[in-house]
C-alpha cells in the first residue's frame, strides 16, 4: 500500500479541521435556511423565541454568493438562530414594509416579548409583541454573523448546548 504524500495529508487534515477553508465545498447536510412563504409563518417562527436572520433579496450574481453564506451560517448556528430568505419579487408587500431601496439586505429580528401595554386594541384576541430589528452591517460571512451575535449578545448553538 502506497503512503500519501505529505502535502496531500496536510490538505486533507486542513479540510477536516479548518472552519473557514473555502477551497472545497463543505458537507453542510440538509438546508437550514427557511424560505419565506407568508407573514403568518414568519410571525409563528418569531413566537418560538429564536433570533431570526432574514435576508431580503432578488435574483442575481451576488444572491448566489449570499445563498451559500446563509447555508453555511445556518448550519453553524442551528438551532440557536434561525435563518430565513425572502425573495422580494415573490413577496413585494413584505419587502416594501422594510423601506429599503437596495437589495439584498439583511436584518436580525430578535427577542419577541409580549408588550405589557396593549394600548387601544380593537379586538381583545389580538396580542401585540415587541421585536427588536437590528440592521446587519457586518461582513456577510459566517465570521461576520458570529461577531455580530457576540456584540449584541445573541447566543450561537454551541453556547446554547454548553449552557444546557
Amino acid at each position: 500500500m502506497e503512503q500519501q504524500p505529505f502535502l496531500d495529508r496536510m490538505l486533507g487534515q486542513l479540510r477536516c479541521t479548518c472552519k473557514y477553508y473555502t477551497g472545497y465545498p463543505k458537507d453542510l447536510g440538509p438546508s437550514r435556511v427557511i424560505h419565506f412563504t407568508s407573514e403568518r409563518e414568519f410571525v409563528k417562527l418569531l413566537h418560538e423565541g429564536y433570533p431570526m436572520v432574514v435576508a431580503f433579496s432578488i435574483r442575481g450574481n451576488y444572491t448566489r454568493h449570499l445563498d451559500k453564506v446563509l447555508e453555511e451560517a445556518a448550519a453553524e448556528f442551528y438551532p440557536g438562530v434561525k435563518f430565513m430568505r425572502v425573495e422580494c419579487p415573490k413577496y413585494p408587500g413584505f419587502c416594501i414594509t422594510r423601506q429599503k431601496k437596495e437589495y439584498p439586505f439583511i436584518e436580525i429580528f430578535h427577542s419577541p416579548e409580549q408588550t405589557a401595554n396593549q394600548g387601544k386594541a380593537v379586538d381583545p384576541g389580538i396580542t401585540k409583541y415587541a421585536v427588536k430589528v437590528l440592521p446587519f452591517n457586518y461582513d456577510v460571512s459566517p465570521y461576520g454573523f458570529r461577531e455580530f451575535f457576540k456584540r449584541h449578545g445573541i447566543g450561537s448553538s454551541k453556547q446554547n448546548q454548553t449552557s444546557q
